[in-house]
């Protein structure tokens, strides 16, 4: 589905959400988050990311915000067939459940967006391993504190998540690597995580970033996340220096105008 070695890929966000931070309410029904899909596609989307559950950082811990499996399966699964009706476009779905995995995997969407690495849901690498389907692993944690260097301590659990996975029987060549900007971690930690990128490619897997609009844009622009374009840009940009193969954003033709012009020098 991918040939890293030819150029950044661009995921474009889909949240099917009343209260995601940046965009919530606006695509939680399926016509309005079908036509959102095909814009995205049309301005040069490779993949779409369905997220039925805000995962904003620290959203999930506060339990009164929790979205049960029910009401996500009724939230994302409508989308998953109408998207797949009606593009052809890779499908990713945002989920850390097993049961909203199995149900978007058998509809043919192509890979699980996990942030919490293949850790909250015991059954979810051999959900991932039944269908053959692609997974990112992103790094995740409660809190903010580390008891090692952090790159480090981000670098051991992904590998042990990978583990998870290539036990469980998914494919090596499709487990993609997510360092989790804005989980577990505190400003100072993000930037230091986005200074030091290139570091998670002697992981030996391609790497997704997550920045769009996110807070540490946000904290070091003070700008609301709708203004937080150019900010994400320039981590977009930053990240394909540094390997990133993958970039997961709002904004996809802006980003993807930026990614082909950092493609260009870096790539070749």
């Amino acid at each position: 589905m991918f040939d890293y070695n030819k150029r950044t890929y661009i995921m474009g966000i889909l949240n099917v959400t009343p209260d995601s931070f940046s965009d919530g309410g606006k695509f939680n029904s399926v016509d309005e988050a079908l036509k959102h899909a095909i814009k995205m596609v049309e301005e040069g989307a490779d993949i779409i990311d369905l997220g039925g559950e805000s995962t904003r950082p620290g959203h999930i811990y506060v339990d009164v915000d929790y979205v049960d499996v029910d009401e996500e399966l009724k939230r994302v699964i409508p989308v998953v067939k109408k998207l797949k009706e009606e593009l052809d476009t890779p499908i990713s779905v945002d989920t850390y459940k097993a049961k909203v995995a199995d149900e978007s995997l058998k509809l043919g969407a192509e890979m699980i967006n996990d942030i919490w690495g293949l850790r909250k849901d015991k059954d979810m690498a051999n959900v991932i391993a039944k269908h053959n389907a692609y997974v990112c692993i992103m790094h995740n944690q409660d809190g903010t504190e580390y008891d090692k260097d952090i790159m480090e301590s981000i670098k051991e659990f992904l590998l042990e998540s990978v583990d998870i996975a290539i036990e469980a029987g998914i494919d090596k060549n499709k487990i993609v690597l997510d360092p989790g900007i804005g989980f577990g971690k505190t400003y100072e930690q993000n930037l230091e995580v986005l200074k030091r990128l290139g570091e998670l490619k002697t992981l030996g897997y391609p790497i997704l970033l997550g920045t769009s609009r996110k807070s540490v844009i946000g904290n070091t622009l003070n700008l609301p996340p709708q203004e937080r374009v150019e900010g994400t840009i320039a981590t977009t940009v930053l990240g394909i220096r540094d390997g990133v193969d993958i970039v997961r954003v709002h904004d996809v033709e802006k980003n993807l105008r930026a990614a082909k012009m950092a493609d260009a020098i870096y790539r070749g």
